[in-house]
């Protein structure tokens, strides 16, 4: 089982933010801004690259809760970028589908 499926099952500690029967988010270990959340699918699915047409719902469900997460975090006030990398030279280093919430200061671009 990988890191974040032990963190959905809450078998690896996480700073948890949120929760429901589909979808999990907590703060990243080594945040990249001052507010920097991971949002998961409870379901393991590798990547973007490897998701289902059922998998489409969470898909939806993942853009939503990290939209209100924003929210709650107040970060809505200044903005925030929300983010999925896909593979390894797309900068996923765990193979687990996660967004990547961040906020709290401003934004550069390109991001890469």
């Amino acid at each position: 089982m990988c890191l974040f499926c032990r963190i959905a099952h809450r078998e690896a500690k996480a700073r948890i933010v949120y929760e429901d029967p589909d979808v999990v988010a907590f703060h990243d270990i080594h945040p990249q801004a001052p507010t920097h959340v991971l949002v998961i699918p409870r379901k393991h699915v590798a990547s973007i690259d490897a998701a289902q047409d059922d998998d489409e719902a969470v898909l939806g469900k993942l853009l939503l809760r990290a939209g209100s997460i924003a929210r709650e975090l107040g970060l809505q006030r200044g903005g925030y970028r929300i983010v999925i990398n896909t593979g390894e030279d797309g900068g996923q280093s765990v193979d687990h589908l996660h967004a990547h919430l961040l906020g709290g200061r401003r934004m550069r671009w390109p991001p890469g």
